[in-house]
């Protein structure tokens, strides 16, 4: 193959990738913008607990409540593997009191600690250990979640006004909760993945430089194809 021919593959090569580069670097930037831009128009700010220190005091709240529905469980004589697995419970290492949530590490952030507010509200239980409905004060307690909820209508506390079963207040504030923090942690994902694409696209573009490079050395080198041997007499 000729000299010509390799350099000319090589600026094609080099002005596709970094045609590529600068593409994922504008896509990427675009994307970071949008993103940060959509949080700014909710007007989010973290709330004064929304660090490690103090959420603490709330985190220590629902460790206890949690060990006091287990206790309660036990005394109930409630079998083992019908017993609660409770979730973790930790306060985050970042902290977001007070700050604009502008931004994917941000956004995730205020998501952490709305999980925590929401353990508070249900003392520790998760969706799905819930009861969809306010259990009667004299509900037998094996039929309620321990915490003033129950799945069983029977003992579901009844709207005067349209005869259903009471939705349980503290399995609505979670519902709401997910939905939120779902949409947080959907925009950190998006921040992280516009960076990802931006550190690609320079990588892109700084190779795609290299083979014009190459090919640009290689024009500088004479074309060594074979000359005709010489005829002799």
């Amino acid at each position: 193959m000729s000299t010509k021919a390799l350099r000319i593959g090589g600026y094609v090569a080099g002005g596709v990738l970094a045609a590529f580069g600068i593409a994922a670097i504008v896509l990427g930037a675009w994307g970071g913008h949008t993103v940060n831009k959509n949080l700014k128009n909710e007007f989010i700010t973290g709330t004064p607990d929304m660090t490690p220190s103090a959420i603490a005091p709330e985190v220590d709240a629902i460790k206890a409540q949690q060990q006091k529905i287990a206790a309660a469980q036990k005394q109930a004589d409630v079998p083992q593997a019908q017993q609660t697995t409770f979730t973790t419970v930790a306060a985050p290492s970042c902290s977001v009191a007070g700050k604009p949530v502008n931004n994917g590490p941000r956004a995730a952030c205020f998501a952490n600690y709305m999980r925590i507010h929401a353990l508070g509200a249900s003392n520790g239980l998760t969706y799905s250990q819930m009861g969809q409905y306010a259990a009667k004060p004299d509900a037998p307690v094996q039929f309620t979640d321990f915490n003033g909820g129950t799945s069983d209508t029977k003992y579901a506390q009844t709207d005067e006004a349209t005869g259903r079963p009471v939705p349980n207040g503290a399995r609505n504030v979670w519902v709401s909760e997910t939905g939120l923090s779902s949409a947080l942690y959907l925009a950190f994902a998006a921040s992280g993945i516009s960076v990802f694409a931006i550190v690609v696209g320079v990588a892109l573009l700084l190779a795609g430089i290299g083979f014009a490079i190459l090919a640009w050395a290689a024009l500088r080198q004479p074309d060594k194809e074979a000359a005709p041997e010489a005829v002799t007499a």
